[in-house]
């Protein structure tokens, strides 16, 4: 049984892979002080509730956050008897390598985003990720990486506005109901929600003008449907793409695809 691990800025994913299907995922915050003892705990507490018994034996890990990853591996390491494959090290290879500026070190979430979409849409894709920032994978025929666009994330834009100025109160984003807002919610909400509109049109168009052919659009992320509901900006949505990649990799490293 795999044990898929991801580890974003902001949250950390754990996912169950029984080698079809996903049993359970669990998210909680990323916090890099945390032990390897405290993700034990955390995690045997919730299967013990949800009333999961299995025995994982295998390990995965994409994690954008380095300083968490030790306390990870010691955590399969002690509690599965697992050494776990890390994304982005060496000894964990990829379906196909990136080719991206010679010592660029490319973002794991980024190369699991690829892996992931390729197995589900084939190649030619560009795939939006609404994160900690907005990132931007261009995936190519073959499945490999190479080169994207990074934008600030959403609610980190609407953190940097609340922040910088002292009148703007913390809001949440949502659709509004009209373009010109009337109060300061209204406005602020509507500057970010068709600024993101603008940013993922304008942003995909170029990157197929620069290419020269069509590309399926593929969006990923809790913020995807929002923008989704405006305009028809993708081809998918995929909910769970980060996951299903580390599956990918998982099986591409075992010899079992």
């Amino acid at each position: 049984m795999l044990l898929a691990i991801d580890c974003g800025n902001t949250n950390t994913v754990f996912s169950i892979w029984d080698g079809k299907s996903f049993i359970a995922h669990w998210r909680t915050s990323t916090e890099w002080q945390r032990t390897a003892d405290q993700y034990y705990v955390w995690l045997s507490t919730l299967m013990h509730f949800q009333k999961i018994h299995v025995d994982i034996d295998e390990v995965i890990i994409s994690s954008t956050v380095p300083r968490v990853v030790f306390n990870l591996r010691v955590f399969a390491d002690r509690y599965f008897n697992a050494r776990p494959i890390v994304v982005g090290k060496p000894e964990c290879a990829l379906p196909a390598n990136p080719r991206v500026d010679e010592g660029t070190q490319v973002g794991p979430d980024r190369l699991v985003n690829a892996a992931g979409a390729f197995d589900r849409h084939g190649g030619n894709l560009i795939v939006v990720d609404f994160g900690t920032a907005t990132t931007f994978d261009v995936v190519d025929d073959d499945g490999a990486y190479v080169g994207g666009v990074i934008a600030p994330g959403v609610n980190l834009s609407l953190e940097a506005l609340h922040n910088a100025a002292a009148a703007l109160p913390h809001v949440d984003i949502t659709k509004p109901q009209q373009v010109v807002g009337t109060n300061t919610v209204a406005c602020m909400q509507s500057g970010v929600f068709w600024g993101y509109i603008g940013l993922v049109r304008e942003i995909c168009a170029r990157i197929k003008a620069e290419r020269g052919r069509d590309m399926k659009v593929i969006s990923t992320g809790g913020l995807a449907p929002l923008f989704q509901q405006a305009e028809a900006l993708f081809d998918a949505f995929e909910d769970d793409l980060t996951i299903h990649g580390l599956t990918v990799i998982h099986a591409y490293n075992k010899g079992l695809s």
